[in-house]
């Protein structure tokens, strides 16, 4: 799953490495309110789920830890 993520990560910011350890995305400057819109709908359509709206916050994607983790609560 974590390859996926950085995967879509580096679609949506390719200047970024996103495979290098970050402990906050956005804190570092390499996403923004929007790249989390595109965020959101990448992983909705690459994983078949809908994240719902009280759960689009900085923190739940803040790293590849906090994604998976939100990810894995879509997940079944």
């Amino acid at each position: 799953m974590n390859n996926k993520i950085i995967s879509i990560l580096n679609d949506i910011r390719p200047e970024f490495d996103f495979n290098e350890p970050v402990d906050n995305f956005i804190e570092a400057g390499m996403l923004d309110s929007f790249d989390l819109v595109t965020l959101v709908t990448s992983l909705d359509e690459t994983f078949d789920i809908s994240i719902d709206g009280v759960d689009i916050l900085p923190e739940n994607f803040s790293n590849i830890d906090s994604i998976s983790s939100l990810l894995s609560k879509y997940i079944k």
